[in-house]
């Protein structure tokens, strides 16, 4: 059996796709080995997307990828009118190569054209949709798909009667982390709170910039543990050296990126995660029942970002901060208060865990097998 996953572009899109794939495999070899299961991806070039799923043992081919936006900009031109049916042909040629049994799609710049293909071709489709707001690749496959599955409950756009209601899938590999690794790893003095600050892979610049303003006034009485994003790794850590007061220092270890590894000791280790909203990090968040303030991308399509927030926020597992309010004076406030009232913190992870679908990805490879099986 064959499955095609797609998807685009994010490790918001990524990330959901290495969880199913490693839960098809687990459940796999408790069922008829005698037909060999196979994994391809095909998709937009993004270097470390596509570093993840080779090492997943996935066949990845990439695509030209135009993007469909809900806003007019000129790039739109370039995209209806050759990336798009550039990406559609080379859809259609790979489909028609690999054979596919099913294609799984997270949505996402390019997915759009590999599933158009896959319904000229009669390959049955499945997505999922990780956000409140579905991106518009998702929405417009959703008209042929065979299964929707979706992360929130109140997800906008689609039919309630096709849509399964799992949750967004998260690496279980993330919630076995150990505190005293976290230790050795981040170099942590554990003498005060730790906050685990989070930007996102598109988001980091903004966050980074306002914790440069207040590290002095954040390092007095907090450890932070400050991801900074590979492109601005460098840059942050010039400046906090230059506005750090030195006594600070050893209470600031900025990282450039967390991978899985590192991602489960740091999440063990915090005692509050700031962080964008994107559905990933807040199911990440849930499944570890970790207390949490979200700064929503205020540059997220179809404000889908600020809605998982308050979602998440209404569940009683976070405090939400639009980005316009991020003032030094009201921040420091919302984290001293939160601090002085353990109980609050203590509530909020107890919300967050009573949120979380820690088996989503199990629960789509499951529907997924059962599928090919009757099928």
């Amino acid at each position: 059996m064959k499955i095609l996953f797609t998807g685009g572009g994010t490790g918001g899109h990524v990330f959901p796709l290495v969880a199913i794939t490693r839960e098809l495999r687990r459940i796999y070899p408790k069922t008829d080995q005698r037909v060999p299961l196979d994994f391809f991806y095909l998709g937009p070039k993004d270097d470390l997307g596509l570093i993840l799923l080779r090492q997943e043992d996935l066949v990845v081919k990439t695509i030209t990828s135009g993007k469909l936006r809900r806003y007019f900009a000129w790039e739109n031109f370039i995209d209806i009118l050759f990336k798009i049916p550039f990406g559609f042909l080379q859809s259609l040629y790979f489909l028609l190569k690999i054979k596919p049994d099913l294609v799984f799609s997270k949505g996402g710049s390019g997915s759009i054209t590999v599933t158009y293909s896959a319904r000229l071709l009669r390959i049955p489709v499945f997505i999922h949709e990780s956000d409140i707001v579905p991106g518009l690749s998702n929405q417009k496959t959703a008209k042929w798909a065979k299964k929707i599955f979706v992360s929130f409950e109140k997800t906008e756009y689609f039919d309630p009667q096709k849509s399964i209601l799992v949750g967004n899938p998260i690496r279980k590999e993330v919630l076995d982390g150990d505190k005293k690794i976290a230790g050795e790893i981040f170099n942590l003095t554990f003498s005060k709170p730790i906050i685990l600050i989070v930007g996102g892979s598109q988001g980091a610049e903004a966050i980074n910039d306002f914790v440069l303003r207040i590290i002095n006034v954040l390092l007095k009485d907090y450890e932070l543990l400050h991801v900074t994003g590979r492109e601005n790794f460098k840059e942050t850590v010039a400046e906090a050296q230059v506005v750090m007061e030195k006594d600070l220092d050893k209470y600031y270890h900025p990282i450039n990126f967390l991978d899985e590894e590192k991602t489960k000791h740091a999440y063990k280790a915090a005692d509050i995660i700031i962080s964008r909203s994107g559905s990933s990090a807040i199911f990440e968040i849930a499944a570890v029942g970790k207390p949490s303030i979200l700064i929503p991308l205020p540059s997220a399509a179809g404000d889908h970002q600020s809605k998982n927030a308050y979602a998440f926020f209404e569940a009683g597992a976070c405090e939400v901060l639009e980005q316009q309010n991020l003032t030094p004076n009201f921040f420091m406030e919302k984290i001293q208060l939160l601090f002085l009232h353990k109980e609050k913190l203590d509530e909020m992870g107890k919300s967050a865990l009573a949120f979380a679908r820690p088996l989503a990805a199990r629960a789509i490879a499951r529907e997924i097998l059962e599928f090919l099986m009757i099928d």
